[in-house]
């Protein structure tokens, strides 16, 4: 145990996972068929623990519905000449389906980054000029949602 180099194999091993669903997927059925995959796979003299940590469904808005194309008409006027794009992720965030389930409403999650941004990455790199763009890129994507 312990950090550094080893020259036998060490006596045990974590992982942390999680799983970005898709609408139609069940959080409790993935976490199941997960289990029972790790679990017979393991060798008989080993066995495995885990240790759930939430999850919730996933969701998808209309790509051409009107809140989207309000939104991409507000990011593209900032980031000009660059149009916006609409990439899936984010779907199975707990608070999204939340805010569908329990209070009805749909959800955009918008995001402000350069190409070699890294987000979350071990990397991890984000540019002061995306955040500031981003701040006036919230007061267009809010005013073009009043209208």
């Amino acid at each position: 145990e312990g950090e550094g180099f080893k020259t036998v194999l060490p006596a045990r091993a974590t992982a942390k996972v999680s799983f970005r669903l898709v609408p139609g997927q069940d959080p409790e059925r993935i976490r199941a068929a997960f289990r029972a995959h790790v679990n017979a796979a393991l060798p008989s003299d080993c066995r495995a623990r885990f240790t759930p940590h939430g999850g919730s469904t996933g969701i998808a808005l209309p790509p051409d519905g009107p809140f989207m194309d309000a939104a991409l008409g507000a990011l593209s006027a900032e980031w000009a000449p660059n149009r916006a794009v609409v990439i899936g992720g984010g779907g199975s965030i707990p608070v999204v389906s939340d805010l569908r389930e329990v209070l009805g409403m749909d959800t955009l999650l918008i995001g402000f980054a350069l190409d070699d941004d890294r987000i979350h990455a071990p990397n991890e790199k984000y540019d002061l000029a995306s955040f500031h763009k981003g701040i006036r890129a919230w007061v267009r994507v809010l005013d073009a949602l009043a209208s």
